[in-house]
């Protein structure tokens, strides 16, 4: 009983008067549209199709250096539904290209525009015309499975906010496969991403960067990982690094003071953890020291890690003393000290 009630006050409702005016002109709404929706498809358009294109026939010691589908874009005037049964139907097939019919012995296939446009023009509807087709050609490459290892390299703009730097760059596989024509193999050292743009991050950044295309040249993967490894600069110093005399003459030993110096330098938290005093070479030259006699002696660094910048010694000059080395038979009391 209740939803009886319910029912026929919904009913009032809607077929009062003021709703039954509303829900005609609702109704007449919906016809104009239906009748101007017909009138525009049935109206002349052109409109620029996708077209995917398959190689066929294609011997197992063949390996296509470019995409093994191709697309073409082709620009097709025809009433708006046939149109519409291009762009979101099944009415519009792919076209496949017999892979021995159009190759050459120099590792390059070619479509003519001529054959294209044929191709084009069987698939399309009766009523449909073709305006243009892009590329007016096809052109495939391939060879017979040459290939090496090459390292990858990022490009673009990779940039932490400060006082953040980019401290490391892992790459995921950090080598691909290419494949491609010996003359062009012998010219490549390196395969770089796509363009890559991110800045003002903080946190170390991952992200998947596509390989960039050349062409007639396929590489195995066409992606790889990249891990961009920030870390915060500081003025940091190592102490205690021994000052090493080089060109020594055999029964001479070179005595600095201090014998042992501080270097410092700019480096990532991370950098600076991994460092240790071997890896800074602190040197005095005894040529220098002979050719040019002085108090005092200069140093400099000789070897330091990369990864760091702005890299200076404590002190640039110490004080020396140039020893004899005991002989045999000779006591520590006959030990020379010499000053050049």
């Amino acid at each position: 009983m209740k939803k009886n009630s319910i029912f026929h006050s919904i009913s009032n409702f809607l077929f009062s008067k003021a709703n039954r005016e509303f829900l005609i002109f609702l109704f007449f709404c919906a016809v104009a549209s239906i009748f101007w929706l017909l009138m525009t498809l049935n109206e002349n358009y052109e409109q620029e199709i996708r077209i995917p294109v398959h190689y066929t026939d294609v011997p197992k010691s063949v390996v296509m250096t470019s995409a093994e589908t191709d697309t073409i874009r082709v620009t097709v005037s025809d009433k708006g539904i046939t149109l519409l049964s291009y762009l979101y139907g099944d009415m519009l097939k792919d076209i496949t290209i017999d892979f021995k019919s159009h190759t050459h012995s120099n590792g390059i296939g070619e479509v003519s525009s001529g054959e294209l446009s044929k191709k084009v023009n069987g698939i399309l509807a009766a009523s449909s015309k073709l305006v243009s087709i892009k590329p007016e050609r096809l052109t495939f490459y391939y060879n017979y499975g040459d290939n090496k290892r090459v390292p990858v390299q990022y490009r673009g703009t990779v940039n932490p906010e400060d006082p953040y730097y980019l401290s490391e760059v892992a790459y995921s596989p950090d080598s691909v496969i290419v494949f491609a024509s010996r003359q062009k193999l012998d010219s490549i050292n390196l395969i770089y991403t796509e363009l890559l743009n991110y800045t003002d991050f903080r946190d170390s950044l991952n992200v998947k960067a596509r390989l960039q295309k050349i062409a007639g040249v396929k590489t195995m993967p066409d992606e790889v990982s990249i891990r961009f490894i920030s870390d915060v600069l500081s003025e940091l110093s190592i102490s205690d690094i021994p000052i090493v005399g080089i060109n020594m003459p055999e029964g001479k030993i070179l005595r600095t003071f201090p014998a042992k110096v501080s270097v410092k330098f700019v480096a990532g938290i991370k950098t600076y953890q991994a460092l240790s005093k071997a890896d800074f070479r602190v040197v005095a030259d005894y040529n220098e020291i002979v050719n040019n006699p002085s108090p005092k002696c200069n140093i400099k660094l000789e070897e330091s890690p990369s990864g760091i910048s702005k890299v200076a010694l404590s002190v640039n000059q110490v004080d020396y003393l140039i020893e004899e080395q005991l002989t045999e038979g000779q006591t520590e009391g006959q030990t020379e000290k010499q000053e050049p």
